[in-house]
């Protein structure tokens, strides 16, 4: 009920920001601003991983710049209202926080850095050749009525598709509450161990899950004992550091750039994952 509410209102507020009104807000934007600002919009509009080669295309098109533009790539992904409903549900508000703040600090700090290098021309030629400044397309005026039904739509789309992942996830869940002893996931995902955190990231990346299917195995990992810090990093490696998505950006990124996207972004999975194992410890 409480994952069908917010959706509803996550839906409405979503109607206010269509692509094309995303894109105006973003470009121009520069440094450390539109980093800020790229990040909290990824976080409430309505984009996934599957998504991101046309959002790329039309924020090139817009001349959003490429740091920001990776900002909002890491963030629509990485930190979405059904993993804090679930996680907030499942864990308590603290967690659901961390895991809001830590997401959101590495889609800023990854997009500036990787904006401060300078590597639009490890963009693919055929993209670059996009930045035409072409008009954007025109939006249609909203009416309440229209927002309130585009809150259903999102409830029969998300919810519709979520709640498959939500019981794959807690079965799986419940096959390491049932059946992992205690002292093996304490010894392999402890806080202790310095190689668990790299290790739940490797693990991480060649796994694809919907946010909604991870959350209820990330909790069934901390009720067996491990860590904080290494079950986020296993969190976000999965949903930010996919090898799917990896797939569908190199029809737009050359694969030094996409290196380069991997290992920013994996560095601060690593600290959110190390800095959160020594809080705890």
């Amino acid at each position: 009920m409480l994952l069908t509410l917010v959706v509803f209102i996550i839906g409405v507020i979503r109607s206010f920001f269509t692509p094309e009104r995303t894109r105006r807000y973003l470009a121009g934007r520069r440094e450390i601003v539109g980093n800020t600002l790229a990040a909290l919009l990824g976080i409430i509009t309505p984009f996934c991983s599957c998504s991101a080669v046309p959002l790329f295309l039309g924020f090139v098109q817009a001349g959003v710049p490429l740091g920001v533009t990776f900002s909002f790539l890491i963030a629509a992904p990485m930190v979405n209202e059904v993993a804090l409903i679930l996680l907030y549900g499942l864990l308590g508000w603290k967690t659901a926080c961390i895991y809001l703040g830590s997401g959101l600090l590495i889609a800023i700090i990854a997009g500036w850095i990787i904006g401060r290098l300078k590597l639009e021309h490890w963009i693919e030629d055929w993209v670059q050749e996009m930045r035409t400044g072409q008009p954007l397309v025109l939006e249609k005026k909203l009416t309440w009525a229209d927002r309130i039904d585009m809150g259903w739509i999102a409830v029969k789309d998300i919810v519709g598709k979520v709640w498959l992942y939500v019981i794959a996830g807690i079965a799986v869940g419940a096959g390491i509450h049932g059946y992992v002893p205690e002292n093996v996931m304490a010894t392999v995902m402890g806080g202790e161990q310095w190689w668990s955190v790299p290790a739940a990231v490797l693990v991480g990346i060649p796994m694809y899950s919907n946010a909604a299917g991870i959350v209820p195995v990330v909790e069934a990992l901390l009720g067996k004992g491990a860590a904080l810090g290494t079950t986020l990093a296993f969190m976000m490696s999965v949903i930010a550091l996919s090898l799917p998505e990896m797939v569908i950006l190199r029809k737009v990124l050359k694969p030094k750039l996409i290196a380069v996207f991997v290992t920013v972004v994996g560095a601060g999975i690593l600290f959110t994952g190390y800095l959160f194992n020594l809080y705890v410890l």
